[in-house]
């Protein structure tokens, strides 16, 4: 009797231990955020202008994130249909090309979102995320002034916003302040 109470409270420990490091194992599970809306509600941007076939142009945000993380989807709306809009996401300090995806927008003023495999991005360091479209929202300050960035939109600081004329994948080098021409986003995971 004394050996099946031992073996028991054995067992009893050995399933803790096991339950417990299990937990540990898995860690927590972070919400997916997308920073866009808080973007546009703190830059105070709501005044929209629709610009189709506008000429071509690479823009976008310059982005850090503030805890480690990942992107698993690009979203995008346009006011026009566009079967293949290029997506880039750059190493900001290096202007390295750290991917790219075609996203096909089938509906005018409908947000698509295209799942990616996913991208490690680090605490505190800076990146880019533009578009090479000649359609776009406009959107700006009813009095068209300047916003004061960064931008804290979750775990993501917007830096500025960036654009250059032209169908080249290439690192824009304007910054604007009085506006963004979007709308171009993604969805971010914590991963620690």
């Amino acid at each position: 009797m004394k050996t099946l109470k031992t073996i028991l409270a054995l067992l009893i420990i050995t399933l803790s231990a096991v339950s417990c490091s299990s937990d540990k194992d898995n860690g927590p599970t972070f919400a997916t955020e997308n920073p866009l809306t808080a973007y546009y509600t703190q830059t105070g941007f709501t005044t929209v202008a629709n610009f189709v076939n506008s000429g071509d142009y690479e823009f976008g945000l310059v982005f850090t994130p503030t805890v480690k993380g990942k992107i698993k989807a690009i979203t995008l709306k346009l006011p026009a249909i566009n079967a293949a809009v290029r997506v880039t996401i750059w190493d900001y300090t290096s202007k390295a090309v750290l991917r790219s995806e075609t996203l096909n927008v089938a509906t005018a003023d409908v947000q698509v979102s295209k799942e990616i495999s996913e991208l490690a991005l680090d605490k505190d360091k800076k990146y880019m995320i533009t578009m090479n479209s000649n359609d776009w929202y406009k959107k700006s300050k009813a009095d068209n002034s300047n916003v004061t960035y960064p931008i804290v939109a979750g775990n993501i600081t917007i830096n500025e916003y960036r654009w250059l004329a032209g169908t080249t994948q290439t690192f824009p080098t304007n910054v604007s302040a009085s506006y963004n021409a979007g709308d171009l986003s993604f969805d971010f995971q914590q991963t620690e």
